[in-house]
């Protein structure tokens, strides 16, 4: 369903041709099969338990992990194999719905990079509020270095958006006229594609070289969140290599992508400068001017946090753990509000509502 809506939001005039009935007819059939061959392991894997003389379940119906703890034989391949298929049907499901719509309002609003926002907040904010709410203090040492993983690499996919923004400013204001035949939609795949990569690649190792490590009995993460450097803070064994890594890598998607980020910018000032007409330039400047915000808002805390782990000895822990907190999650909470604003019919119906209070 979440398929069907992203087409027929985002491409409706051909919703026909995409989702036509030989088309349905194998998503019915992938799903047919995905549940039936996923699922048929669980009653033949149950088959090899011997159970205890105590077999009552406490559920209305016989639910997979009711039935395995009544068991007094070893179920280590039933409760994984169980994990492995819930891990596989939830987390592939919710990572393409939550795609979906983030295309979707993508879409609607031109917001851009909301997909990277909906994993770095989702990622983040449901420990933060259960260690707040509830304090759920702990955390499993696969899910933190999963949860390590996918901030890491969103927030360097985040960075690498925000430069391909300033490549689009750059040739908009710049090159007009080759606009549409210097970004088609071959070469804007291919930076979506790029994009991708150099996220997954660059921070796989960090997970990778974390399992390689030692870690003393006291595991507690000064943070909200599973961060690189946190985690390896916490090691009884020797670090230069992961320190170093988070430093390359650092250094590496930062420094290139301000680079990038300040000569684009340096090349449209230069060309908004030769414009005769203020009017122009005003436009050519509010075209940047929410790019420039949204740039700041995440890269000053990301390179406050950076440089307080390495140098910053005498910065308030409370102060640094703030800090990395609003790194990632102010900009996805920010970024609607301030694209949304260069749109007119948001920016409308905002002030209609203040008007309505008496506030314009």
């Amino acid at each position: 369903m979440a398929l069907n809506h992203y087409v027929a939001i985002c491409r409706p005039l051909h919703h026909s041709t995409i989702l036509h009935p030989g088309t349905i007819g194998c998503i019915g059939i992938a799903v047919l099969l995905h549940g039936l061959i996923l699922l048929s392991p669980f009653p033949i894997l149950l088959q090899s338990l011997i159970f205890c003389q105590t077999t009552v379940i406490g559920h209305a119906y016989c639910e997979h992990m009711a039935v395995v703890k009544l068991a007094c034989t070893e179920t280590t391949v039933n409760r994984a194999y169980g994990l492995a298929v819930a891990l596989l049907v939830v987390g592939l499901d919710v990572l393409a719905v939550g795609v979906s719509y983030a295309l979707i309002l993508q879409a609607v609003l031109k917001v851009p990079g909301t997909a990277i926002d909906l994993v770095l907040a989702s990622s983040t904010a449901p420990k933060a509020l259960a260690l707040l709410l509830v304090h759920a203090h702990e955390i499993g040492y696969i899910v933190c270095l999963t949860q390590m993983f996918f901030i890491h690499a969103f927030s360097s996919m985040e960075s690498s958006v925000l430069v391909a923004m300033a490549l689009n400013h750059y040739v908009a204001i710049c090159r007009p006229l080759h606009h549409s035949t210097i970004l088609h939609p071959g070469t804007i795949g291919c930076i979506g594609i790029a994009v991708l990569l150099h996220g997954l690649i660059l921070l796989s190792p960090f997970p990778i070289l974390l399992q390689s490590l030692i870690f003393c009995q006291t595991t507690v993460i000064g943070h909200a969140y599973c961060e690189h450097m946190a985690v390896v803070k916490l090691a009884c064994t020797e670090t230069t290599v992961n320190r170093a890594y988070g430093l390359a890598v650092a250094l590496l998607v930062v420094g290139l992508d301000v680079l990038a980020v300040g000569v684009s910018y340096a090349l449209i000032l230069q060309a908004v400068l030769k414009v005769p007409g203020s009017e122009a330039r005003l436009k050519a400047f509010s075209t940047c001017g929410a790019h420039v915000c949204v740039i700041l808002v995440f890269s000053v805390p990301g390179m406050f946090s950076f440089l307080t782990h390495r140098f910053g000895h005498n910065v308030s822990h409370h102060v640094h753990v703030l800090m990395a907190t609003l790194y990632l999650l102010v900009p996805p909470a920010l970024n609607p509000l301030v694209y949304g604003v260069k749109t007119r019919q948001i920016r409308q119906r905002v002030l209609r509502v203040f008007y309505v209070k008496g506030l314009v």
